[in-house]
């Protein structure tokens, strides 16, 4: 099975959000997109180590924010990958972020999205590693119209950064080398996906292409989700 397949289809970038009493909780996700017209339904994807899970399922109810091509990799960071850090409680996440509650109660984040919408849990399927919850729309609002939404795509060729092992379309790096003569030696980020590839250096940290693995900065960490060295691994 040729596992690169998966990633000609077309996905997003969003912020999936939910609030429980006084509980708020959200996630990146790259699975959402709309099942039915009369009414609008949208599903998405929900892995059940998520937090948010328990969160979507004791209030029946989410929202999704559409993210822009130029949203910043430090809330894709905070929603992301840093759920399990002490620094990024759920109520922390929300503080660095401009958000506001719609009408089911769910967090709406504002910042670096160009769209969003609120539905209401009618179904929720069991799907093996994830739930998959459909959502009857019950407001939609289109934030910016200046700018694009960021592809699944995108996000891998340009923030060169892959689905960590929670999302619905994460695959294993080994599965990806499978069938290919010649593989380039780059290191994988276990904490986010995120590939360093020697030939294209990285950029937003200063570091130029050509520079090999062994020969980055001591202090240099994982443009994405700041993780240090030590959580990369060879991924050729």
């Amino acid at each position: 099975m040729d596992y690169q397949a998966f990633f000609k289809l077309s996905y997003g970038i969003y912020l999936v959000c939910a609030r429980h009493e006084n509980e708020l909780s959200g996630y990146v996700a790259n699975t959402a997109f709309q099942v039915a017209s009369e009414p609008p339904r949208i599903a998405i994807s929900c892995h059940k180590n998520n937090k948010t899970i328990r969160v979507i399922r004791q209030s029946k109810a989410f929202s999704v924010s559409v993210l822009h091509k130029d949203a910043s990799m430090k809330m894709i960071q905070i929603f992301g990958y840093s759920s399990d850090d002490p620094a990024h409680d759920p109520s922390r996440k929300f503080d660095l972020v401009k958000f506001r509650y719609g009408q089911t109660g769910s967090p709406i984040v504002l910042s670096d999205a160009v769209a969003c919408l609120e539905c209401r849990v009618t179904d929720a399927y069991d799907q093996g590693t994830h739930v998959l919850f459909i959502g009857e729309v019950v407001d939609a609002v289109v934030l910016d119209e200046t700018r694009e939404p960021m592809t699944y795509a995108y996000y891998r060729d340009v923030k060169k950064a892959y689905a960590p092992p929670n999302a619905p379309t994460y695959v294993d790096r080994e599965k990806l080398s499978q069938g290919k003569a010649e593989k380039k030696k780059e290191y994988l980020c276990q904490i986010c996906g995120y590939i360093y590839d020697p030939l294209e250096g990285d950029a937003r940290s200063g570091v130029p292409p050509g520079t090999a693995w062994e020969d980055l900065p001591a202090d240099w960490v994982c443009p994405i989700c700041r993780a240090a060295r030590s959580y990369f691994r060879s991924a050729s």
